[in-house]
């Protein structure tokens, strides 16, 4: 299949106070310029690296340059300067501050699936690949916690059980049918903790109401901080980064066969190979990839715990809450460092949030939400029907939910990255389209990139088959994706 040259106007917002346009359904329209500040990125406010542009103006040409700063476009780069024979000159172009896309706007949780995936990654792809996806998720988390501990990088690292805890019992019954069938084919299931008595799930859980649970070994960190060591070894090494600086358009040389212009509106860069880091902005650049990669908002809720849950009392788990009717709360309760509570994923509310994003496709791009109050109610709710003890005290100021920002997510037509060579546009390549998931496979995807950009075979990255992106997987999706699958 075809992608053609890639042109497009930008759908990000430029430092200068204008209102940029993007394209959904082939009609422009406008983007806010105003973009919620996440927890993380509130907590890096005197950083530099913000709005940093390494030198004053655009270098004429490149050899590779990267669209996008978050943790794809950032490992990118530092895999391809760190490994033998780099290129000469690397830029990132980021549309806005450093890392504020998906990656700084998610709840810091890097939990690899280990069973739940099964069902739906075996219907769409095979019994075979979806036991490749959770062996590959596994890896990716393996791969993060050895290099944060090895490079010593001060990113809030936690690394215990995570727990996936059944509301109902026929959501128990279905999560143990699920990972009995995965066990069954042969999964790796050793490191898992189930519990199947309620009392027990109760206890070790916390929560009233647990009917059953899953443990196994996950982490959460402050992944800004991340990609900030990532990105300072970069530019230590040479890298060119150039915030505030969106990218309109990709054309063909007219000038020099064989390379690119990455049109910006500071000018353009003439390179023969472009990597897109560009998750749910996809589109915005590459216009037919609308139909693999829908933008979304999604919410994200800071709750500042009360005294049953802090000091000696704090929670020591970070959970997946898999409530009746296919909600799903990812919280991170932060319990290495300030203790704050993160509640993503996809509650039982969020889709009053995606019935407002419909409602005006100008807002699937807008990161400017905050506290989107049915997503905030359900956060409540839980709280204060599973949490024994949550509402004892008293309110006070400083207690309870404080804040709640925006993220798009780059939702996957199949639900599953696209890695690889952009057939047609030899020189441009892809790492996007995460669905949600990013943390469970980016420290894998990445490295898995630069291999191909470097010569490499597919089977040399390492990674699961159905991730690559191929012309027979675009043509699977078709022309009628559906969006609509969960977030896992």
């Amino acid at each position: 299949m075809a992608m053609g040259s890639s042109h497009s106007q930008s759908q990000t917002a430029s430092n200068d106070g204008s209102r940029a346009t993007g394209v959904e359904g082939g009609k422009a329209f406008p983007i806010p310029t105003g973009m919620s500040l996440s927890h993380w990125l509130q907590g890096v406010r005197a950083s530099r690296l913000l709005d940093h542009r390494t030198t004053e103006a655009l270098p004429a040409s490149a050899d590779v340059v990267i669209i996008g700063s978050g943790m794809s476009g950032t490992l990118t780069a530092y895999e391809l300067l760190t490994r033998p024979n780099p290129p000469k000159s690397i830029v990132i172009l980021e549309a806005r501050e450093l890392c504020s896309g998906a990656t700084g706007r998610n709840a810091g949780h890097c939990k690899p699936d280990q069973y739940r995936g099964f069902g739906k990654y075996g219907k769409l792809f095979g019994e075979e690949q979806a036991k490749k996806l959770l062996e590959h998720e596994l890896e990716t988390w393996t791969r993060l916690v050895e290099f944060v501990e090895k490079e010593k990088v001060e990113c809030d690292l936690w690394v215990g059980d995570t727990l996936d805890v059944a509301m109902s019992q026929g959501v128990a019954d279905k999560a143990l049918a699920v990972f009995e069938a995965y066990k069954a084919y042969g999964g790796k299931v050793d490191h898992i903790k189930y519990i199947s008595d309620p009392i027990e799930a109760e206890k070790v859980s916390r929560l009233k109401g647990a009917q059953a649970l899953w443990a196994w070994k996950a982490s959460t960190l402050y992944p800004w901080k991340l990609v900030a060591h990532l990105m300072n070894t970069c530019l230590s090494k040479g890298l060119n980064l150039q915030t505030w600086t969106p990218v309109t358009s990709v054309t063909a040389s007219q000038a020099t066969a064989g390379r690119w212009d990455v049109h910006t509106a500071r000018g353009a860069i003439r390179t023969p190979t472009v990597v897109y880091a560009t998750n749910a902005y996809t589109s915005a650049i590459l216009p037919a990839f609308a139909k693999y990669i829908q933008p979304t908002a999604h919410m994200c809720n800071r709750v500042v715990p009360p005294r049953a849950f802090a000091g000696s009392h704090a929670l020591q788990h970070s959970y997946g809450v898999l409530a009746a009717g296919g909600g799903l709360y990812s919280i991170n309760p932060r319990c290495s460092s300030d203790g704050i509570v993160l509640f993503g994923g996809s509650n039982p509310n969020q889709g009053q949030l995606k019935a407002y994003l419909d409602a005006d496709p100008a807002r699937l791009f807008d990161d400017g939400l905050s506290n989107f109050k049915p997503v905030t109610d359900a956060v409540n709710d839980l709280t204060a029907a599973a949490f024994e003890g949550w509402n004892e005290d008293a309110p006070a100021p400083g207690v309870g939910p404080d804040y709640a920002w925006s993220g798009i997510i780059g939702l996957s037509a199949d639900s599953l990255p696209f890695i690889g060579a952009l057939p047609d546009l030899p020189g441009q390549w892809i790492c996007a389209g995460f669905h949600g998931h990013g943390m469970a496979h980016i420290f894998t995807c990445a490295p898995g990139l630069v291999t191909l950009m470097q010569g490499g075979t597919w089977a040399d990255t390492g990674l699961p088959e159905c991730l690559e992106l191929t012309t027979e997987r675009l043509q699977k999706i078709g022309d009628t994706p559906n969006f609509n699958k969960p977030v896992v």
